[in-house]
């Protein structure tokens, strides 16, 4: 087992690439080391397509182990079940890369697996499984245009960090990743704090240049390790067949992209695909004749250049606007009654019904992942139903599109929360996606900010998202704003930017071609300026800023605070006390170890009666105030009175009148009540009574 290995220093960390002893029947693997991070990612491929399948079959699983640092899962089956949230983001943010560099009409199955074999909770493990993974199909013969590499880039005091920790990104106003191959950039994810498009280029091409190492290392390890590559040749194309199906549909299919509406023209393609395909395919065809896949495929492939020649030739785009023309917007707060916040934001035939709820601590999300337990007191979730594109389907839990969309709005609203010590709420947004024809994600962040101020949330600014196109032949590139559904799936870029009115809070970028220069992502940038300058003016229009107050039916939380060691009086033997206080008022208590006690219930009386009863458990006796007391009991040289819940004084015999008395029971009985005055507390806490003078 003699394991080949490349070394490399990255940022701050050294990396180690090694092949040849683990994982040796996988048709490629490489454990990649960073620092103390360890990930093992396999490819392997099928040397055989299924016959007639028209699409690329690539799977990739991320997998954090619990032992990787140190830990044994919770719950009662104690060991690791379906994939976490960041695991699915994970798998997602591999697969964006990779997927476009396998050559086309390759369509043999592929599965990529990357397992956290060892964690340090400073070092994500999603750099190393995407350097992994390029390294792992290099190996492997399976035809693959890499290699590709990832970076993670910081930013702090005007500079850029390449790779920093979990401890280094607190303090940073970015946080982007950015894969790519030797030329040009293929992915981008980041979250940012109001910055300037200037900033976040800068960002993306200091990462791409930084990658290069990496790049490099799995070059020299292919070279050292690589194993013969496959023979496979892309299918040859039957150019009468070609020829036949474009002159039977060509002036049909560009019939049908002149109708705006999304569903007429869905009709008309469906209509002319089932026309040619009833023309040029039998029931019975023999081997070698045409199949169904064979024509709709060229069909698509029709379409495809209609749709892209028209735009580079300056002509209206689908829906006869023109590059930098938004779809109407139409924007509604308040939408339901008893939504603690909600909004409509509807663009063009894309639109989002968004949901705000606010809730106490208790209601934060508890993390249990690998590198440590965690509270997340902002959630954001994105449903796309099948009825908002016009079909069926079955319905089952979120899928990593539903994921990534909602984690990449969450992203885009970060920066603008306020801190919890602000605005002590857990608080969820729901985004339902009720119609979508383009860039639903952005219409999630947008209508998030409007039902977050509609809900009383003190954003620092509103926010708004726009998705970008391209379309790019040659020397020749348009960018393309707003894009629709069709126009993502025939273009070369789907580049979404969200931000305030000062700078860029969100990007997210996935690249189709090879050759995105600066100067294509500089004017992507600058046009998607624009068109959010454009919808936040809109936006501004209906809800500016959030509302000075919160719906009735939200809880209202008062904090308070209390001697820390008075805590144990208010909770109470076995948590006696807090229980009754919780059960009488009706409200939630949460107590934290410096005393600070949230006090939460939709009912203002609810708040006031359990803050009173606190108070009262915590008050500490005044020097000079009077009292209404009560003895509790009778001794020969006095009596206990409870002035406070939990607290008691001594009335001395001396002090309960101005005259003498012989017997304390000759004056005071168990259970009277009556009036006291504080004489003294001393340094033990005891305190001294008198009657007189009242």
């Amino acid at each position: 087992m003699l394991a080949i290995k490349k070394t490399f220093q990255y940022g701050d960390h050294t990396v180690v690439l090694e092949t040849g002893a683990i994982a040796r029947q996988a048709t490629g693997a490489v454990l990649v080391s960073m620092g103390d991070t360890s990930v093992l990612v396999t490819a392997v491929g099928r040397a055989e397509a299924v016959p007639g399948r028209d699409f690329f079959p690539l799977t990739v699983n991320y997998q954090e182990r619990f032992y990787a640092n140190g830990k044994i899962p919770g719950g009662f089956f104690k060991r690791e079940g379906k994939p976490s949230t960041k695991e699915a983001l994970t798998s997602r943010l591999i697969d964006r890369p990779l997927r476009p560099m396998f050559p086309a009409g390759f369509n043999n199955e592929v599965q990529i697996i990357a397992t956290v074999m060892s964690m340090d909770p400073e070092i994500n493990g999603d750099i190393p499984a995407i350097i992994g993974a390029s390294a792992a199909l290099a190996v492997s013969g399976m035809p693959f245009n890499g290699p590709v590499a990832a970076a993670r880039v910081g930013y702090k005091d005007g500079s850029y960090l390449l790779n920093p920790t979990k401890t280094q990104l607190e303090d940073s106003k970015l946080e982007l990743v950015v894969a790519g191959t030797e030329h040009a950039v293929l992915m981008v994810e980041s979250e940012a704090y109001e910055l300037s498009e200037e900033v976040i280029l800068g960002a993306v091409m200091y990462g791409h240049a930084e990658m290069q190492v990496a790049i490099n290392a799995i070059k020299e390890l292919a070279e050292d390790a690589g194993k013969a590559g496959w023979d496979w040749q892309p299918k040859v194309a039957d150019n009468a067949l070609v020829d036949a199906v474009t002159q039977a549909t060509v002036d049909s299919l560009a019939e049908a992209y002149l109708i705006k509406e999304k569903p007429l023209r869905r009709d008309k393609l469906a209509e002319v695909s089932a026309q040619a395909l009833e023309k040029f395919v039998s029931e019975d065809a023999a081997e070698g004749e045409p199949t169904a896949d064979d024509v709709k495929n060229i069909i698509e492939a029709l379409e495809k250049k209609i749709v892209r020649n028209r735009v580079l030739d300056g002509e209206p785009r689908i829906d006869g606007r023109n590059l930098t023309t938004i779809r109407p917007i139409v924007t509604k707060v308040g939408v339901f009654p008893r939504t603690h916040g909600s909004a409509n934001f509807t663009r063009g035939e894309t639109q989002a019904l968004v949901m705000t709820t606010l809730g106490t601590e208790r209601d934060s999300q508890i993390i249990d992942i690998p590198e440590g337990d965690s509270k997340d007191s902002f959630m954001l979730h994105y449903n796309f139903p099948p009825y908002c594109v016009g079909e069926t389907g079955m319905m089952f839990g979120p899928k990593r599109r539903e994921l990534g969309h909602g984690n990449l709005a969450k992203r885009a609203l970060q920066a603008v929360m306020p801190d919890l010590k602000d605005f002590p709420y857990a608080i969820r947004v729901v985004s339902e996606i009720t119609e979508s024809n383009g860039s639903s994600s952005m219409a999630s962040v947008c209508g998030g900010s409007l039902s977050l101020m509609d809900a009383g949330v003190p954003l620092k600014a509103p926010v708004a998202g726009i998705a970008m196109g391209l379309i790019k032949e040659g020397d020749r590139f348009a960018v393309l704003t707003d894009i629709l559904g069709d126009e993502d799936h025939l273009g070369d870029m789907d580049f979404k930017v969200a931000g305030t009115a000062a700078g860029v809070t969100a990007l997210q970028m996935d690249i189709k071609i090879d050759g995105i220069t600066r100067e294509i992502m500089e004017s992507a940038l600058a046009q998607a300026k624009e068109g959010r300058m454009h919808i936040l003016g809109i936006m501004n229009e209906t809800i500016a800023a959030s509302r000075s107050v919160i719906s009735d039916y939200a809880p209202r939380i008062v904090t308070i605070k209390i001697n820390p060691e008075k805590i144990r009086d208010v909770i109470g033997k076995g948590g006696a006390v807090i229980r009754d206080i919780i059960e009488e008022s009706g409200a939630e208590i949460d107590i934290a170890e410096d005393g600070s006690v949230k006090i939460a219930a939709v009912n203002k009386d609810a708040i006031v009666a359990a803050r009173k009863r606190i108070e009262e458990i915590t008050a500490e006796a005044e020097v000079g105030k009077i009292y209404d007391g009560k003895v509790m009991k009778i001794t020969d040289f006095g009596a206990f009175v409870n002035i406070m819940p939990g607290q008691d004084g001594l009335l001395h015999i001396s002090q309960i009148s101005n005259e003498r008395i012989n017997h304390t029971s000759d004056v005071l009985s168990e259970g009277q009540e009556l009036k006291v005055k504080v004489l003294e507390v001393d340094r033990q806490g005891r305190i001294r009574l008198t009657m007189k003078d009242i």
